[in-house]
């Protein structure tokens, strides 16, 4: 089984150039790039998905008992009456198997934490507060006394709504409070992070990635060069799409990391693909995800020692919006999940979620620690990397630092371990190589 959401709901081809689409709010009279437009469609403070409200994300009284039932059917059942009782869009795998899937985040966490320096933990949309208490609660419990007494945890939130649910949810234990902070920022925004900090420290992002902007590039057919993607209102505020030859920064950024042939890992069919684009000319599209990088270039400035811990979706099922790496958009009306066919049906009132290219992620943070400009460098030595990296299936994560046990059902089915199958974890520790 595989989630698109935490959890399944329902299932439900980008137009082309010369199909218009209905107005939105979001562009203004002057053109915007297609991840401004993300960007303002989840995180608008007054029309964005995740800003105007707090209900994207459900949080449960308490945790599911999941001994107590027979197997999946039962699960399934549990789970759907638990969603008709919230009127919720999803559940987290944080909220889902509290505490253990946070208790295992903070088991990987003591095991490779230098323990000798008070432990500081960034989390990047904490949600409703839960994987943060649940670590607090877990340090408090399983740490050593000074590790507890000395650590500090801060949730870097965008959504005024969600920062205040987190200072809601780590007040439930008194003695969290003095050790907890939630700063409601953008955390790319490097100019928030003040000065750079040079002690390790960790960062958790679970569920970010996928709802970061992304931008979208477009070819006319396989040989053609890629063009940036904007968006504009006509004299009919209708909106299409227009392109440009690529010109901004960050896209050129990306594309350079990622490398030339963006939608084709495999790489080195050039020749056959001219051939194809003469006799069947189709045109191409390609997500980029450049919200990823512009964080990571924002994480490696501020937090140069940092360790990362992040979650999120390998693939999605069920895509239908044309592209390599293409989201899911889908809104909640009147109890269920409905799928959108385009992009631009966001209006504040759906999810845009993407999927995570973890080959690409491991590269990108690379580059942004630096190491990929030690490459290019000409007549250098071999060049020592800076992180140490690896990305694990999430069963295997949780089968290595939490306890699976207790999620497993009387039948012996474990929907941590079995349905999360299109997830992963990334981790990423400094080597400390500087020269």
């Amino acid at each position: 089984m595989v989630l698109r959401a935490a959890v399944v709901l329902s299932s439900s081809k980008l137009c082309s150039k010369a199909l218009r689409f209905y107005s939105t709010d979001i562009v203004g009279a002057n053109p915007i790039l297609v991840r401004n437009f993300i960007h303002s469609a989840l995180y608008h403070p007054e029309h964005g998905y995740f800003s105007k409200r707090s209900g994207p994300v459900g949080v449960l009284e308490s945790s599911i008992r999941f001994n107590q039932l027979e197997g999946r059917s039962a699960y399934m059942k549990y789970l759907d009456k638990l969603y008709k009782m919230h009127d919720i869009s999803w559940f987290t795998p944080v909220e889902l198997f509290k505490p253990w899937y946070a208790y295992a985040i903070a088991e990987s966490i003591l095991r490779t934490a230098n323990l000798s320096v008070p432990l500081k933990i960034y989390e990047i949309g904490g949600g409703s507060g839960t994987c943060a208490k649940c670590i607090l609660d877990y340090m408090m419990l399983n740490a050593p006394p000074k590790v507890y007494s000395s650590m500090k945890y801060t949730c870097v939130e965008i959504s005024p709504s969600l920062a205040q649910k987190q200072r809601e949810t780590i007040g439930e234990v008194q003695t969290h409070l003095s050790k907890f902070n939630v700063e409601c920022r953008d955390a790319t925004d490097r100019s928030r992070w003040g000065k750079k900090e040079t002690q390790p420290c960790w960062v958790i992002m679970l569920e970010v990635l996928d709802n970061l902007p992304h931008d979208l590039v477009y070819a006319p057919n396989q040989a053609s060069t890629w063009m940036e993607v904007w968006l504009q209102k006509d004299n009919d505020s209708q909106v299409s799409e227009v392109y440009k030859p690529i010109q901004d920064s960050l896209i050129s950024r990306c594309m350079e990391i990622i490398g030339t042939d963006i939608d084709d890992p495999s790489r080195g069919r050039k020749l056959i693909s001219n051939i194809v684009s003469r006799i069947f000319p189709k045109s191409r599209r390609a997500w980029l995800p450049t919200g990823c990088l512009k964080l990571l270039e924002t994480l490696h400035s501020a937090l140069p020692n940092m360790s990362l811990i992040a979650s999120d979706f390998s693939y999605l099922p069920d895509v239908t919006i044309g592209g390599d790496r293409a989201p899911l958009v889908s809104s909640k009306k009147d109890g269920k999940t409905v799928d959108h066919s385009s992009y631009l049906d966001a209006k504040g009132d759906a999810d845009i979620f993407f999927p995570t290219d973890f080959w690409l992620l491991e590269r990108i943070d690379h580059a942004c620690s630096g190491f990929s400009n030690q490459i290019k460098k000409p007549g250098a030595f071999k060049p020592l990397k800076k992180r140490r990296t690896i990305t694990l299936d999430s069963a295997a994560f949780m089968e290595e630092f939490g306890l699976p046990v207790k999620t497993r059902t009387k039948d012996g089915y474990n929907p941590l371990l079995d349905d999360f199958r299109n997830t992963k974890f990334y981790l990423s520790v400094p080597t400390h190589n500087t020269k």
